[in-house]
C-alpha cells in the first residue's frame, strides 16, 4: 500500500457547515422554492445544452449573466418580475468555518503533509469565501473551478491538482462531502473519505493515515 503523502480537501460542507444552510439562505432571500429554480435551470440546459450552474461553477458564465438568465427563465415560469441579484451574499452569510476540521487542516499541514483546497466554487464568490479560512497557512495548493475552466468530478481537475501537488493519486487522500466527487477520485486511485458529519469524518481521515480499518474501507 503507498504511503499517504498529500491530503486534497473540498471546501464548501466539509470546512463549512452543510451548505445545504446556506441555499436555505438564498432561498429565502429570493423567496423562491428550490423546485423552481430548479425546474427554470433544467429548460436553460435543455435550451443551451450545457447546464446553467456548471458553466458558472467553470466561469464560462458570469455571475451577473448566470443570474440574469436564471431571473428571466424563472419570471417566467412565475408569470411575475425576479430578481436574483445578492444570492451570493445570503448564501456565504449563512456559512460558518467547520473548526475541527480546520484544525485538523492545519495539524495535517504542521505534520509535513502536502496540502491542497479543491473547490467547485464561482470566481465572483472568491473574495467572499477566502475571508472564511486561512488558506495560505494551511493550503499550498488552490484549485478553483472557477478559475481553471472545469470541475468536480471531471477526471481533468483532479489531475491538475495531483500535478501540482507533484503526487500520484495513490499517495492522496480526497475529502468532500458529495458522494460522486469521492466516487471520481477513488477511480483515479485515490483514498477517499465522504464526509457527512464532522466526528465521522475526523475518524476515518485518522483511520485512513494510520493504515486503519477505513482506510481499507475507502480504498475499495
Amino acid at each position: 500500500m503507498t504511503e499517504i503523502r498529500g491530503v486534497i480537501s473540498d471546501f464548501g460542507g466539509v470546512l463549512t457547515n452543510p451548505l445545504s444552510e446556506g441555499f436555505a439562505a438564498m432561498q429565502r432571500s429570493s423567496n423562491i422554492s428550490f423546485e423552481t429554480l430548479g425546474s427554470a435551470m433544467a429548460r436553460l440546459a435543455e435550451e443551451d445544452g450545457a447546464h446553467p450552474l456548471f458553466e458558472l461553477e467553470t466561469g464560462r458564465l458570469t455571475e451577473h449573466d448566470f443570474l440574469e438568465r436564471l431571473g428571466a427563465a424563472v419570471s417566467e415560469d412565475l408569470d411575475r418580475p425576479v430578481r436574483l441579484h445578492g444570492f451570493g451574499e445570503a448564501y456565504f452569510a449563512e456559512l460558518r468555518p467547520n473548526e475541527p476540521m480546520i484544525e485538523r487542516m492545519r495539524d495535517l499541514r504542521a505534520r509535513g503533509y502536502r496540502m491542497a483546497l479543491l473547490t467547485n466554487n464561482v470566481r465572483e464568490w472568491q473574495p467572499l469565501w477566502r475571508t472564511m479560512l486561512p488558506v495560505d497557512e494551511i493550503f499550498e495548493v488552490l484549485v478553483d473551478s472557477g478559475f481553471v475552466g472545469m470541475r468536480k468530478p471531471d477526471a481533468e481537475i483532479y489531475e491538475l491538482t495531483l500535478e501540482r501537488l507533484g503526487l500520484p493519486a495513490a499517495a492522496c487522500l480526497f475529502v468532500d462531502d458529495i458522494e460522486v466527487n469521492c466516487d471520481a477520485a477513488r477511480e483515479l486511485g485515490m483514498t477517499t473519505v465522504h464526509f457527512r458529519e464532522t466526528e465521522q469524518a475526523l475518524g476515518e481521515i485518522a483511520d485512513a493515515l494510520n493504515g486503519g480499518p477505513a482506510a481499507a474501507r475507502a480504498r475499495s
